[in-house]
């Protein structure tokens, strides 16, 4: 992604806003899209931490009243032009040459202009703006604090694990009527049910994970299956506790990432010990 120049682009147009917004809406819509392109967010996208980068340049010359004073000039000055060049129909053609030097003129005003907003740039480069410091810690407290949610969640969701178990005569081919879309289909009633696993050896058995306590204490509570061949349900380590919200701050993408390859690992040993218990 090539560096962004402020004076090519038009910055409300990236922000989505309109050229007479006020601080307030510009602060806004920054903080929209950079919680929308945040690197944190984006892992599989190269570009992100540019984007994010750039939208900071933009809130720091639109937050600067000085800075912002000196892009509208140029921007006002390219719409100008856009709009000079559509005038120039079949029936003005007569005014062209005076078109063309106003041109000329208005030429020499955007050098004139962009010189100014170049050094306004240069002055933020080299000053620094607290406003746009105070935004991007915005930023960062609010990504924490939806990775802490989605951190929470993921470590109450792995709590929830049943083990299930039905009667199966020798030889019986259709698992006592039993398979996994119909076991899902008996279980979701309760709740999202997250992982649902068939012991790929013992017939008559299962593990189910669900989303939440409720779903998970529902389902063993009501659900019976069949009435010709019952389900039988129960907590694989006992009924959790109360679970209570973690007060450590993930610091980064990372933590959640690590949170989901543990869940992983565990379901893995969840299955491995089932598939021991079908060996004995």
């Amino acid at each position: 992604m090539t560096e962004l120049k402020i004076e090519d682009e038009d910055l409300y147009e990236i922000l989505e806003i309109d050229p007479d917004s006020t601080l307030n809406d510009i602060k806004k819509a920054y903080r929209k899209k950079a919680l929308q392109c945040h690197p944190d967010k984006n892992p599989d996208n190269p570009n992100a931490a540019k984007l994010f980068h750039q939208l900071t340049k933009i809130l720091e010359v639109l937050t600067d009243e000085s800075a912002r004073r000196a892009y509208d000039r140029i921007l006002k000055g390219k719409k100008e032009a856009t709009l000079r060049h559509k005038q120039l129909d079949g029936k003005r053609r007569k005014l062209k040459e005076d078109l063309e030097a106003r041109e000329k003129d208005a030429t020499n005003d955007n050098a004139s202009n962009s010189k100014k907003l170049k050094e306004e740039i240069e002055r933020l480069r080299k000053e620094g703006s607290r406003l746009v410091q105070e935004e991007m810690e915005y930023v960062k407290n609010k990504l924490a604090e939806d990775m802490k949610k989605l951190n929470t969640n993921q470590d109450e969701a792995g709590k929830y694990r049943i083990k299930i178990k039905w009667k199966v005569e020798k030889g019986d081919r259709d698992n006592g009527g039993y398979d996994a879309e119909l076991l899902r289909k008996c279980l979701c009633k309760y709740g999202d049910v997250t992982a649902l696993v068939m012991s790929p050896k013992k017939k008559g058995s299962a593990l189910v994970e669900f989303n939440s306590k409720r779903a998970a204490e529902m389902a063993v509570d009501l659900e019976k299956g069949l009435n010709v061949n019952p389900l039988s349900l129960s907590w694989i380590n006992g009924p959790p506790s109360q679970v209570f919200t973690s007060t450590i701050k993930p610091s980064d993408y990372e933590s959640v990432v690590l949170t989901k390859l543990k869940q992983a690992e565990e379901r893995k040993r969840l299955i491995a010990q089932m598939m021991a218990e079908d060996e004995t």
